[in-house]
């Protein structure tokens, strides 16, 4: 049996927060998407989960915190397609709405 590192204990720990927090976003996008009938595509919040989930398993198998290429990369493209995401579902929410 191995012993668990810290750096391995916290990215895998920080994952869950992440994925409950994403998980939360994705009610939310849901429940816009069941009550105004405007297609949100809440289904496609899992991609940043496990793109996220990914990295975090990357990062812990081979006990880093960063500069490994492709958790990078998964990193970079979770947090690309998420920021996507929240961009349409923040003017798929506010279209039609005057803001001070």
């Amino acid at each position: 049996m191995t012993a668990i590192s810290l750096s391995q204990l916290l990215a895998l720990y920080t994952w869950f927060v992440l994925a409950a927090i994403l998980a939360f976003l994705m009610l939310i996008a849901r429940f816009y998407e069941k009550f105004s009938n405007a297609r949100t595509y809440y289904r496609l919040f899992l991609m940043p989960i496990l793109l996220f989930g990914a990295a975090a398993v990357r990062y812990a198998s081979i006990d880093r915190v960063a500069h490994d290429p492709y958790a990078d990369l998964l990193t970079a493209s979770g947090g690309a397609f998420l920021a996507l995401l929240c961009l349409y579902l923040y003017y798929r929410m506010m279209s039609g709405r005057r803001v001070l």
